[in-house]
């Protein structure tokens, strides 16, 4: 019962969250990597996309698609990127 409880809650807390759109949408964009733009506070090689409450940052003309990031939207984003991620 209890993994049961545990599959359950896991898939609460993944809609809840919005981790199934950032699933969804990291897909979209493998196949159009053009929907997202670019930000004043991120790297030129660096592009981001609205999903939910978060933040996908990729690398367009990557393939496969290279994630980088997928931060809070509230946060700095800036702040939360290292210099490897945008080397």
């Amino acid at each position: 019962m209890a993994e049961q409880d545990l599959a359950e809650l896991y898939d609460y807390v993944a809609i809840e969250s919005g981790v199934d759109r950032a699933h969804a949408a990291i897909l979209l964009l493998a196949r159009m990597p053009g929907m997202g733009h670019w930000r004043e506070d991120l790297p030129p090689s660096l592009r981001a996309w609205a999903v939910h409450r978060w933040l996908v940052l990729y690398r367009p003309g990557t393939v496969p698609l290279e994630v980088v990031r997928i931060v809070g939207g509230w946060q700095d984003v800036s702040s939360r990127l290292e210099s490897s991620d945008f080397d």
